[in-house]
């Protein structure tokens, strides 16, 4: 009974003997609900399955074997090749961010073991001015790839982004094409690439490197396309149709292969990379 009602967040409650942080809304079904079942669940409501973000170290423990991650080139860091302000320096914001977040950009990489299968993985993360892509971002993902390569491991790739980083101008959208040479270099190797792609998954991400998966993989409910609806629907003066970018929108219209629960996404990967793996030889 407590169970059930910590679930649905049942019960007569002062506020002011509530700690913050110990309750949360979810915004799928409107049920406050317990944070440690949220967590517990790989953060996803309990009572609906609403996905909420994921960070990345989070994400990593979440697929890889305990014990078994190796971060790769951890200690990149961007430059400011425009000197570009806008309320704040570039660097101070990209400094602010690395306090905040811990993390020195809005990509971890690296190597480990899933359900005892090496893969080289990468997880974006959007705290990290909203997961965009960077330099920095680009340059893990090629060199990633390139490690996958020499070392015959399969690439999978979490994505969460609103898209390139303007505040490096044309050397953020040089990394679309980087990472997509990359991953042709990988593909002509015949190792895999997965793509999973979380909400949201937008721009210049999703022109490139998210959507070049041997198998693309959403998560439910993503937003998941290059433009924002509300810039479509102003551009093109029409409405759009009934779920437009979501995960489920681009399954229907073979935008992408699966749509998997991330309680589920482990073992999906796993069976996955075997089927690949017995593929390819």
């Amino acid at each position: 009974m407590v169970l059930d009602r910590l679930r649905r967040g049942s019960g007569r409650r002062d506020p002011k003997k509530i700690p913050d942080g110990l309750w949360i809304k979810c915004p799928s079904c409107s049920e406050t609900v317990f944070k440690r079942l949220v967590e517990e669940q790989l953060e996803t409501c309990p009572n609906c399955g609403h996905h909420f973000p994921m960070p990345a170290p989070q994400r990593i423990a979440s697929l890889i074997d305990e014990g078994t991650w190796q971060e790769m080139d951890a200690d990149l860091t961007s430059a400011d090749p425009l000197s570009f302000v806008d309320r704040k320096p570039y660097p101070e914001r990209v400094a602010q961010m690395r306090a905040k977040v811990q993390l020195n950009d809005a990509l971890v990489s690296g190597q480990g073991l899933l359900a005892g299968r090496p893969i080289a993985l990468a997880v974006m993360d959007f705290r990290f001015i909203g997961g965009s892509m960077g330099s920095v971002v680009g340059e893990k993902i090629a060199r990633l790839i390139e490690a996958a390569i020499d070392q015959g491991l399969p690439v999978v790739i979490v994505s969460t982004s609103g898209g390139a980083r303007m505040m490096e101008g044309i050397m953020s959208l040089m990394q679309m094409a980087k990472t997509s040479a990359a991953l042709a270099r990988l593909a002509a190797a015949r190792l895999p690439y997965i793509s999973i792609l979380t909400n949201p998954t937008m721009a210049g991400v999703m022109a490139s490197y998210a959507s070049l998966g041997d198998v693309i993989i959403a998560e439910p409910k993503a937003l998941i396309g290059f433009t924002g609806p509300r810039v479509i629907k102003e551009t093109i003066k029409q409405e759009l149709p009934e779920g437009f970018q979501t995960s489920e929108f681009c399954y229907e219209h073979g935008q992408i292969d699966l749509i998997v629960s991330r309680r589920e996404l482990k073992d999906e990967l796993a069976r996955v990379l075997a089927y690949l793996g017995a593929c390819k030889e």
